[in-house]
């Protein structure tokens, strides 16, 4: 990427901004979507037509980018749902105080931040190693086990349940 380039875009940041502000009514928001419309433009530059405006081609990033979020989102949302009716239709005569385990572990699981969310689904259902779930979520090896271990600390902390009700989880260790 040419430094003219780079100083074409910058002259562009303001209405990038002004533009995913509008999208998603926070600022916090906002500035996340442009460093990531940012970044996709950097990554597709070469993909920029000489002659076309480079404001328009950087808003549709946004655009897009915002778009992609927004999808992305709805995936997660319809699976977090999913996962609350699956639990749900499990109910039958003498099976109400397992089913309540179960809703409060999707509830937990559904509450943890995203990123420990997704390395939990990625070794413990989908029996990725360490190795293979750091790969696949571009971190490091190190980043995988420390979310792994609070994940697995948020899910396993039943509060006042007595300890063989407590939820125990494989791979890890049970105080």
């Amino acid at each position: 990427m040419s430094e003219a380039f780079s100083v074409d875009v910058a002259k562009h940041l303001a209405a990038m901004r002004r533009y995913a502000r509008s999208l998603v009514h926070d600022a916090v928001a906002a500035d996340d979507l442009v460093q990531q419309s940012l970044l996709r433009g950097i990554e597709g530059a070469s993909t920029f037509r000489q002659g076309a405006s480079l404001k328009s081609w950087l808003l549709a990033i946004v655009h897009n980018q915002f778009i992609s979020g927004r999808r992305h989102a709805a995936v997660e949302r319809r699976g977090l749902e999913g996962l609350a009716q699956a639990h749900q239709g499990a109910v039958n005569e003498g099976e109400q105080e397992q089913a309540l385990l179960l809703r409060d572990i999707g509830n937990r699981f559904a509450a943890l931040p995203e990123p420990q969310r997704a390395v939990l689904h990625l070794v413990a259902i989908e029996g990725l190693s360490y190795r293979e779930t750091a790969d696949a979520l571009a971190i490091p090896i190190g980043t995988v086990m420390s979310r792994l271990g609070r994940a697995r600390a948020a899910l396993r902390d039943a509060g006042a349940l007595p300890d063989e009700r407590r939820l125990r989880l494989i791979g890890g260790r049970d105080a």
